[in-house]
This record gives structure tokens, sequence and C-alpha cells, in this order.
């Protein structure tokens, strides 16, 4: 017989070390705050070794507990692949992915009947839930996500690189003056939340790079979500910053044009995330190969 310790103190301290805290995996386990902590210290009683350095405001792993999380999250991926392969023998070729709303929309949508026809024998399934995480649920095959690459115990590879410009709707720029960017403060500017209280900084970034840091756009209207900003400025209600992949159909069809010839790169990017081992699958080989090449990037 294996000395392991309990399934259901494995789980707890899977969540502990995704979250960092006994206050959110508490609420994601439908737990008390108390019987996650209990969970934890039996767990370091077990194996004798400090899995948690309790910070003031945050949880940090020791080397023994990062080591442990690793494993523990790649045996739960296996165990649930394992079910779902047994429950859903059937349609080996399903892949689940999970993706960013903005992406899902304008960059993916346009293209999944290029991959129907590329990869007709693979299922797609496609969710959008921000807090669906890759590494807290085995079900997901794959990810999107936007950021800084850096995510502990998953493989990422850049996809795309965001590039900055000016978009707004030609019926409301047609006939007013825009010799320079400082006339944008005619319009209402449209901004996207990073926080429910915090601004990303892309207008800020792009007056710099042009010349016009002193102009002030802390009026306008708000969005949760760029694509709801790019929907606000088709809609003609203000200029907005967007990235110039998320909006190049309505560059195209001339639903949006760009205002003033200034791109300016942005500090996170689109990446491609995965499982260690993952690229094991063809269908997610395939897959892979197959989004790398619609964005130009080798996979």
């Amino acid at each position: 017989m294996r000395k392991l310790p309990g399934l259901s103190a494995m789980k707890v301290f899977e969540v502990v070390g995704q979250t960092r805290s006994f206050t959110r995996a508490a609420e994601r386990l439908n737990l008390t705050q108390s019987a996650v902590s209990k969970q934890i210290k039996s767990l370091e009683d077990d194996i004798r070794e400090p899995l948690i350095i309790r910070r003031h405001h945050r949880l940090e792993l020791t080397p023994a507990g990062a080591a442990l999380l690793e494993t523990v999250q790649q045996a739960f991926h296996d165990i649930e692949t394992s079910l779902r392969g047994i429950a859903d023998k059937q349609n080996r070729n399903r892949l689940r992915i999970n993706v960013p709303a903005t992406f899902a929309r304008r960059w993916l949508m346009p293209r999944l009947g290029d991959l129907r026809r590329a990869l007709p024998d693979i299922d797609i399934s496609i969710g959008t839930e921000a807090a669906d995480s890759l590494a807290e649920r085995g079900l997901l095959d794959c990810a999107i996500r936007f950021g800084d690459g850096e995510w502990p115990t998953l493989d990422a590879s850049l996809l795309m690189s965001e590039e900055h410009i000016v978009v707004a709707a030609p019926g409301l720029v047609d006939g007013r003056p825009l010799a320079t960017p400082g006339d944008l403060a005619q319009f209402t500017f449209l901004h996207v939340l990073s926080a429910p209280d915090q601004r990303y900084l892309t207008w800020r970034h792009w007056l710099d790079a042009a010349g016009f840091p002193e102009l002030d756009t802390s009026h306008g209207l708000e969005f949760d979500v760029l694509d709801l900003a790019i929907e606000a400025a088709r809609a003609g209600l203000g200029v907005t910053i967007a990235d110039r992949s998320m909006v190049a159909a309505d560059l195209a069809a001339g639903t949006l044009r760009q205002l003033f010839d200034i791109a300016v790169g942005g500090h996170e990017s689109y990446w491609f995330v995965t499982r260690p081992r993952a690229a094991a699958s063809p269908a997610l080989a395939a897959f892979r190969t197959w989004l790398f090449a619609q964005a130009g990037r080798a996979g």
C-alpha cells in the first residue's frame, strides 16, 4: 500500500498554491479559512516538510512546496484527462481552449472557417471565462493568455505582440480638424479597465510617443474589455486605443479609421499556453501549427 496524504489535502494544497491565499482558496473550495489552513498544516506534518511560508499579505511556496505543486497539478491533470478519455471515447479529437473574449471575437472567430477547412477532424470547444485557469482545470487542453508570459508550471510561447493605434468611426472625425494629436481633446476618450478602479495606461503611452503627454484624458467612458471600447468607437461614441490586430477587419472594411501614423508596442502580449508534456497530443500539435501560421509566427 502506498503511504500518501489524502486527496482532499492535496487538492486544497493545489488551490492554495495557485491563489497564494488561504482566503481565496477557501472561497473556491467552499471551505472555511480555518479548514484550509488545517489541511495545509496536516499535509506538512505528514511529509515532515514546510510547504508554505506565511507572509503578512501573501503566502509563498518553499522549494519543496513549489516542486510538490508542479507534481500535484500534473497528477490531477493526468487523472482528469484519463477520466475524460473514458467518458468521451467517441470524440478523441476535441480540443478545449480558453481565450480572452476580445481575442475570441475579433481575431479567432473570423478564422474559424479556415480552421475547419485546415483541420476538419478536430472539434473545438471555446471558452472565454476569465477565471478559467489552465493550471487548475485539467479539462482544458490549451489557452491563449494576455500578459507577460510568466505563468509558473506552464509552458508559454509568444503568439502575438500588441501594436496600439488610435481609431475612430469615420463619421465622427470627418470634417473635424485633426492636425495634431492634441486635437483629440475635442472627442470623448474611450478607456479599457485593467481592474474595477484602474485603467490600462495605453492612452498615456501613446500620447507620450506622440509628443503630447500633457493632454488630459481623465474624462471619458470606461469598459472592462477592449471589445466594448472598440464597439463604442464603431458607434461613433469617441476615440479609443486598440491593438491593430483586433481592429484589422474594421480598418479594412472602413468602419474604423486609424488617426495619425503613430503605433506603440504594448507592454503585454498574447501567449499560447499549455501544460508541460501537453504537446504529445496530435490534435493539439496540429492546432498549434495552424494558430502560429495564422499569427505569422513560427510555432
